[in-house]
């Protein structure tokens, strides 16, 4: 006998089940049925709770590595850049975001964050968990307990990481958007990233010698095998792999799964408004996928942590890491207001962490939890606010601090899930999914909920 994740199968089974591949098409055989059966295991039943109509969906635009505070969304004397006005009396942000300016009467921006985590893999853990790491406890992410939360809608996979990292390094922090002890049901559909090549999803592409009549003749052999092998072998898990095997072949036979993800029938100038880069087009593919009914879609299009800026850190902000943003974020905002999706699609812009007030020898920026912005709108929350102030260079919060539980409950009241609920962990431990600091509850911002 062979152990395989939670599974106990014979030699005969599992020869079995390579047979079964659907063709010789490679990644599109198991591998795909594999993300939605074999991860899935352990998950239950997925009945998400009652909850009031609001928002629908979340869009993160994520910003790894940390972008800084002072030259982005709260500008101060010790920023080589100036403040410029916005589309809002009262409410300035870096000069070098010149089109977002244009609409923050759409977005608000929180100035007091504060949070625990120093270094990037704990801090990226804070921000998507509320908690900090603990060697006894693995916890979810928000973005699959809103998945989870909201439940699923259409044939479209209703939390996808676009895209994840690949490298030795960075493939961990794919990890820390998972659902823990939910279950994989809620964990992300992770698109692949081919450099300049931009974004791929290969899993739901057929060659062009494998035609989709093939494929559903494959499928009705599958069954007549089955059939076979079930007199001879009687598992539990039958049930489970003949629904997540359906539901792969319902994703690649899908034309709205298809056209969710081809960007290709994008106008040109839409993809230019984005920008033809692969940030700009990660963007604009995850307003596709909540257009077509995903619940959470992270637009990862950065590079791994490029925004942790220890050196040069005026010129990358500049040159290299806003101007995408700045070109995106208001596309972004525009798009789906023109789209009637904005007041149902919570847009929530961020890294891990900001960066300190002062500059290093390498003229660059450190890390820096103490007080850092980040900015949010759509889906019911009220734009052209600013909440919390920073001291004078930005680096400690002078009023109104505001913990990632805070963050968090905000965006769960939005889309009307009970900010107050806990779960209960597989060590019998109730986990607080708005956690705050001194393992308190968050709670939402009533100057934009």
């Amino acid at each position: 006998m062979k152990k395989v994740g939670c599974l106990t199968c014979t030699e005969a089974e599992l020869g079995r089940r390579d047979f079964l591949r659907v063709g010789s098409v490679g990644a599109l055989g198991l591998s795909l049925s594999q993300i939605l059966e074999w991860e899935s295991l352990m998950a239950g039943p997925a009945a998400p709770a009652a909850r009031a109509k609001k928002g629908e969906a979340c869009i993160l635009l994520w910003l790894g590595g940390g972008p800084s505070q002072m030259d982005t969304w709260d500008p101060k004397p010790n920023s080589a850049f100036k403040p410029i006005a916005t589309n809002v009396d009262g409410i300035q942000i870096s000069e070098i975001l010149p089109l977002t300016a244009r609409h923050m009467d759409k977005l608000s921006v929180i100035r007091s964050m504060h949070t625990e985590e120093n270094n990037h893999p704990q801090g990226h853990h804070y921000v998507l968990t509320g908690h900090r790491p603990n060697a006894a406890d693995k916890f979810p992410s928000f973005p699959s307990i809103i998945t989870k939360e909201l439940g699923p809608r259409g044939e479209v996979p209703p939390h996808v990481l676009c895209p994840g990292w690949d490298s030795a390094d960075a493939k961990r922090y794919n990890d820390l958007f998972r659902s823990a002890f939910l279950g994989a049901n809620y964990d992300p559909m992770i698109l692949a990233d081919r450099g300049e090549k931009g974004i791929d999803v290969t899993d739901l592409v057929l060659p062009q010698s494998f035609p989709v009549e093939s494929l559903e003749n494959r499928s009705s052999f599958l069954k007549i095998v089955d059939r076979y092998y079930r007199q001879k072998v009687e598992l539990a898990e039958f049930s489970n792999m003949d629904g997540f095997r359906e539901q792969a072949l319902q994703m690649i036979l899908s034309p709205a799964v298809r056209d969710a993800f081809d960007l290709s029938q994008e106008p040109e100038k839409m993809k230019e408004a984005y920008g033809k880069h692969k940030f700009g087009q990660s963007v604009l593919l995850a307003r596709r996928l909540v257009e077509a009914g995903s619940r959470f879609v992270t637009a990862s299009g950065y590079s791994h942590n490029v925004w942790d800026t220890h050196g040069d850190n005026d010129a990358r902000h500049r040159d290299e890491l806003v101007p995408p943003l700045d070109r995106a974020l208001s596309t972004l905002l525009e798009d789906l207001h023109q789209r009637g999706l904005l007041e149902t699609t919570v847009v929530l812009v961020m890294g891990e962490f900001g960066r300190t007030p002062h500059v290093n020898p390498n003229n660059g920026r450190d890390h820096w939890p103490e007080c850092w912005s980040l900015a949010l709108g759509g889906g019911g929350i009220r734009g052209g606010q600013v909440v919390g102030v920073s001291d004078e260079r930005g680096g400690y919060v002078a009023e109104r601090m505001v913990t990632m539980g805070d963050l968090h409950a905000t965006i769960y009241k939005a889309l009307g899930i009970d900010w107050n609920k806990e779960l209960m962990s597989p060590t019998g431990r109730p986990i607080k999914i708005a956690n705050s600091i001194d393992d308190m509850t968050g709670v939402p911002l009533k100057e934009l909920v």
